[in-house]
């Protein structure tokens, strides 16, 4: 069993949803990513989705740009990332990491070379934004010998051939993205959502995971009655860019730690 597949069955046996912050690794500063990473562990998340800066990140909006820009800016690559999941394991071997990022520098570090650098490092996922299930099948299976879970992005637009190829390759999470667009482009469609998640249940079998579109402590904790996982991402980031560096920490602390408590709450009304 992956260390991500546990994390939700041990969640599911408490009655809880997964809480999945992403950050851009390097962003604001390189030394700061793994404070960063120990801070959203304290806050209350279940999983961290770490992102690889890439220079043209198509699904990625403004906000998320530019975090990659100034990771960029500042020298960060493939090779510092995994150096600092090995750091960020130095104190933390529960936590998975899932690194989110695109093609070009995994093939240039080569797919297999990869794959066992990210297992070495102590990654968990890892999901590439552009590669299609169709064409994913050498990725999925190069990741699960090495332990790796491949996790799959679906949309609104994905069809029901889409689900099920995407239900043959995923493990650990199925990252649903909620609406058209890129990252925070748009307010989150609730009822959209909730007719969604059942169809994609149903063809993959694989938790599913709401991101895109999510704001604030309120729609995560309408998303967590309704998906296994909530992930958040351009609105932490928005937190980091507009954070003096001597307080990133503790700001990014409190707004995890809100929306932690908010999906936590709403999840115990549902049940009650």
């Amino acid at each position: 069993m992956s260390k991500i597949q546990a994390v939700f069955e041990r969640l599911q046996a408490r009655g809880r949803k997964a809480l999945i912050p992403f950050i851009t690794a390097g962003d604001p500063a390189p030394e700061l990513t793994v404070p960063l990473l120990h801070t959203l562990v304290k806050a209350g998340a279940d999983i961290i989705e770490l992102g690889v800066p890439f220079s043209d990140p198509m699904a990625d909006g403004p906000t998320i740009q530019r975090a990659s820009e100034r990771a960029l800016a500042k020298g960060v690559s493939l090779r510092h990332v995994l150096g600092m999941v090995a750091n960020f394991r130095a104190d933390d071997n529960e936590t998975p990491i899932v690194l989110m990022g695109y093609a070009n520098p995994i093939e240039s570090m080569g797919l297999e070379a990869f794959a066992a650098a990210s297992f070495d490092a102590g990654v968990d996922g890892v999901l590439v934004v552009d590669y299609p299930p169709e064409e994913a099948v050498e990725f999925a299976q190069t990741l699960h010998r090495h332990a790796l879970d491949p996790i799959f992005l679906l949309a609104p637009t994905s069809s029901e051939a889409r689900m099920t190829q995407v239900g043959a390759l995923a493990s650990g999470y199925i990252y649903y993205v909620s609406l058209k667009g890129v990252t925070g482009s748009a307010a989150l469609d609730v009822a959209a959502v909730a007719a969604r998640i059942p169809e994609i249940r149903a063809r993959t079998g694989v938790p599913v995971g709401v991101g895109f579109g999510i704001r604030d402590a309120a729609t995560a904790a309408a998303v967590a009655e309704l998906a296994d996982a909530v992930v958040i991402g351009s609105r932490i980031i928005e937190e980091i860019e507009q954070s003096p560096s001597d307080k990133v920490c503790v700001n990014v602390g409190t707004l995890v730690d809100a929306i932690r408590r908010a999906m936590d709450a709403a999840v115990s009304r549902g049940q009650a």
